[in-house]
């Protein structure tokens, strides 16, 4: 029975041990719950703070864009009106061209008729001159 006794009061005094170690455990177990607490709210804070960076980022490449397409916009209205432009000029500048031709053309024939008028009156004057010429000498240079 004594060894029953014994026995009994070293079990009393490993239940003692583990009481003493237990709450000391807890102790560590809590520390240990409180620094993962404290690791997982400043790794939350993180991923907060690269989120609000994201989104910063994210604004001004979606302000980058608008202001792009308002400058695309732009462009694309200013690129129509010169469009526009361009071709009534070049329209402008092909009837200045027919106009020219067409001139150029008249002034050519006017040129051909002024040449043949020229020899035609030449001709005449000519053939008017000998005329008078013998007019003359078959009158005996006496004038009426």
């Amino acid at each position: 029975m004594r060894a029953l006794l014994r026995g009994s009061a070293q079990a009393r005094a490993a239940l003692q041990e583990r009481r003493l170690e237990w709450p000391a455990t807890m102790t560590q177990q809590g520390a240990a719950m409180q620094n993962y607490n404290n690791e997982l709210v400043k790794c939350i804070e993180e991923l907060c703070q690269k989120r609000e960076e994201l989104c910063r980022q994210i604004q001004q490449e979606e302000d980058e864009k608008q202001r792009l397409q308002n400058e695309v916009r732009q462009l694309t209205e200013k690129l129509a009106r010169v469009n526009e432009n361009l071709a009534r000029k070049i329209a402008s500048r092909n009837e200045f061209d027919q106009t020219i031709a067409e001139t150029e053309a008249a002034y050519l024939k006017i040129l051909e008729s002024s040449q043949t008028l020229l020899s035609v009156l030449k001709k005449e004057a000519g053939n008017l001159s000998k005329a008078t010429a013998s007019e003359q000498k078959s009158s005996g240079g006496k004038d009426s």
